[in-house]
């Protein structure tokens, strides 16, 4: 999988993501409509937000707790996907977290998809380092991804439940805010698409446990 590091431009996203953390985030919040009993249920991309009143989808399954915005307009977007992609240095790595800064509050990882034949399985990010029951925010970047939710029970050959698949499509500029307990009880992925031949960067945020020495 294609890693990079980041010279620039992301501390005004870690700015943001912080007033967003620490400002209340979008509360009181009605749940998404839907069938519980649907097989596939799909939260469909926003469109263009007032950035001083962002506008919040918020989508909820059992144990699952997702607020969805696009955080950024198109014009805003592309320029920061431009400065993204002049300014990252691709390297292949091992599947696994490529954290900056871990002593920070809030640290970033950052994931570069070539196409959609870039991908990563179902997963948890279960980092030590990781603060307890701190959410975890995506912002992405290009190609406009499908991004899936399993339940930790439904996964298997011989699952011991069979609840929904969540999914739902990460737009261009676009911020999906996971809050706990989702990270406990589901793991997501971003599956194949054949189809989709742009390239994608996303920015992943975590509050991290300062380092002790």
């Amino acid at each position: 999988m294609d890693r990079f590091l980041v010279k620039g431009a992301v501390g005004g996203l870690k700015r943001r993501m912080e007033q967003e953390q620490t400002g209340g985030g979008p509360a009181g919040l009605a749940e998404e409509e839907g069938n519980s009993k649907e097989k596939h249920r799909r939260a469909a991309p926003g469109n263009g937000v007032d950035l001083a009143g962002l506008s919040w989808r918020h989508i909820r399954a059992e144990g699952l707790d997702c607020d969805y915005t696009v955080l950024f307009g198109k014009a805003e977007a592309d320029q920061i996907f431009q400065e993204l992609e002049k300014e990252v240095e691709y390297f292949t790595a091992p599947a696994g977290a490529w954290v900056c800064g871990t002593a920070s509050r809030l640290a970033h990882e950052d994931s570069g998809y070539k196409d959609g034949q870039d991908h990563i399985g179902e997963h948890r990010d279960d980092e030590r380092e990781l603060a307890p029951g701190s959410p975890i925010a995506s912002v992405s970047f290009g190609a406009c991804r499908d991004f899936f939710f399993r339940h930790k029970d439904s996964r298997g050959k011989h699952p011991s439940r069979r609840l929904a698949v969540v999914s739902l499509q990460l737009a261009h500029g676009s911020l999906l805010m996971m809050n706990h307990p989702t990270n406990t009880h589901w793991y997501h992925s971003l599956p194949v698409r054949k189809k989709v031949l742009a390239p994608r960067v996303n920015l992943t945020f975590r509050k991290i446990l300062p380092t002790t020495k």
